[in-house]
């Protein structure tokens, strides 16, 4: 594939995805991928998220033969469940409670393809999060200041999110964010696209 003269599209609907992607990038496009997100019964998160980004890169990359695609995905996990995007304030406080004290782990995934690939390869990033032992006002101070109904576990670590926890331990700081760009700059450089 000739990068020079090929497009880059970021198969997501994310602001988060975006706004990491303009970090390594100028030039690329957006585009919400049209997949159910339902998860398969019994199927475990890490495949879930490889899946979902393998999904999100295809369906755009079918309609874009000449693009390079970006797919991504993040699931939020604890206790072996997976914890959605809030969308109400009294769901973000249960999820809040429930993560107060805990370690959650969040698995981001990638997908690099063309229309060309015959091959998917897709990365998953695991990250470690340790809460603090949140009190129900530092949560509903927190839910009002900042209101991240949008994001999965309830919180916005590049935000002020970052005071519910004690630590985090991950390969890359941006996973956690929604897009792991270590990962991705590994990726686009296989592809033979110069980033600096």
């Amino acid at each position: 594939m000739n990068t020079r003269q090929s497009r880059i599209i970021l198969a997501s609907s994310s602001p988060y995805r975006k706004e990491l992607l303009n970090r390594i990038l100028d030039d690329f496009e957006v585009l919400s991928p049209e997949i159910d997100e339902t998860p398969f019964p019994d199927e475990e998160p890490i495949e879930l998220v490889a899946r979902l980004a393998q999904q999100k890169a295809l369906a755009v990359a079918v309609n874009h033969p000449d693009a390079l695609v970006i797919g991504s995905d993040q699931v939020c996990v604890l206790n072996n469940q997976i914890l959605g995007k809030p969308g109400t304030i009294d769901k973000a406080i249960e999820q809040l409670k429930a993560c107060s004290g805990q370690t959650v782990t969040f698995y981001t995934s990638l997908c690099v393809t063309s229309a060309r690939e015959t091959a998917q390869n897709t990365t998953v990033v695991a990250t470690k999060v340790r809460f603090r032992q949140l009190s129900d006002k530092e949560i509903i101070n927190y839910l009002e200041k900042e209101q991240p109904l949008d994001c999965a576990g309830s919180f916005k670590c590049e935000g002020l999110g970052i005071v519910l926890f004690e630590a985090i331990e991950s390969k890359d700081p941006t996973a956690l964010i929604g897009l792991p760009l270590i990962a991705l700059v590994n990726r686009l450089r296989e592809f033979g696209v110069e980033l600096i």
